[in-house]
């Protein structure tokens, strides 16, 4: 399966950590140069100002940079595997990869956990390590994309965007998954969780967007916009009272111990 890290120009101790976490694990991977504030192509605000709130320079290129992968895999015909370069991998990953580039019938398959409760399925894959994943919270730093699973998310941006993970968790459309235990976490979730820091680091992404005072201070556009989300995870949590349970998922440590060996060569 093809593998791809978008990263910054600037991020070299990032990409320096990816490069050597994916050999380890024997995965080859190409390297998406990721677009920058200082790179932003000019698109009109109708574009930007669609979602629940305005977005940051930052949220603006990271969605971008995902968008383009988006693009390049609805034009193919293979699944991929899209990382952000702040993720942390399990060992487990290549094999599950080689199982699941055979696989039908799936959009999408998240690998990661930041600690939020999901709603998935109480019954798991048939053959595969995975549930079937109703609501997500949060996550675009590992997942698995299929050319079918691009083109229903290029046809939900056609209009205006929103930051990336609320574009993978709003898009009900798709046929989305969960690995079970997740594959992977971002770099500031390794000690949350109880695993090896192998670099530290910090997001690209302000941690001040989308704060309270910030929302308060909303337009009305943006905070009916809210309001029409939350009763939409409202709705769908209750329609799959039947067949899925709300979890929170933690990865196993033991999947993740050889991450020590790495962070010994920094």
């Amino acid at each position: 399966m093809k593998v791809y890290v978008i990263n910054l120009a600037s991020a070299t101790q990032r990409l320096a950590f990816q490069t050597r976490q994916l050999a380890a694990l024997g995965l080859a991977f190409e390297r998406i140069e990721a677009i920058s504030t200082a790179t932003l192509p000019p698109l009109p605000e109708t574009f930007w100002n669609g979602w629940e709130r305005p977005l940051s320079g930052a949220e603006k290129a990271c969605f971008l940079s995902h968008h383009h992968l988006w693009q390049k895999i609805a034009q193919g015909h293979e699944p991929a595997l899209i990382l952000e370069d702040d993720a942390v991998l399990s060992e487990r990953l290549a094999p599950f990869l080689a199982e699941l580039s055979s696989c039908t019938g799936l959009d999408h398959v998240t690998l990661e956990s930041r600690g939020r409760k999901k709603l998935i399925s109480r019954t798991p894959h048939p053959s595969l390590p995975l549930r079937r994943l109703f609501q997500d919270r949060s996550g675009a730093a590992a997942y698995v994309l299929w050319p079918q699973g691009a083109a229903k998310l290029l046809r939900r941006t056609a209009n205006h965007a929103a930051i990336a993970d609320a574009v993978l968790c709003a898009a009900y459309e798709l046929s989305s998954w969960q690995a079970v235990p997740p594959l992977a976490v971002q770099l500031d979730r390794c000690e949350s969780f109880g695993l090896p820091l192998p670099l530290q680091t910090r997001s690209s992404i302000s941690p001040a967007a989308g704060s309270a005072g910030e929302k308060r201070k909303l337009p009305a556009a943006f905070r009916l916009r809210r309001i029409r989300a939350q009763l939409r995870m409202g709705v769908r949590q209750l329609s799959h009272l039947h067949d899925a349970e709300r979890r929170n998922l933690a990865p196993d440590p033991a999947d993740f111990a050889y991450l020590a060996t790495l962070a010994a060569f920094d």
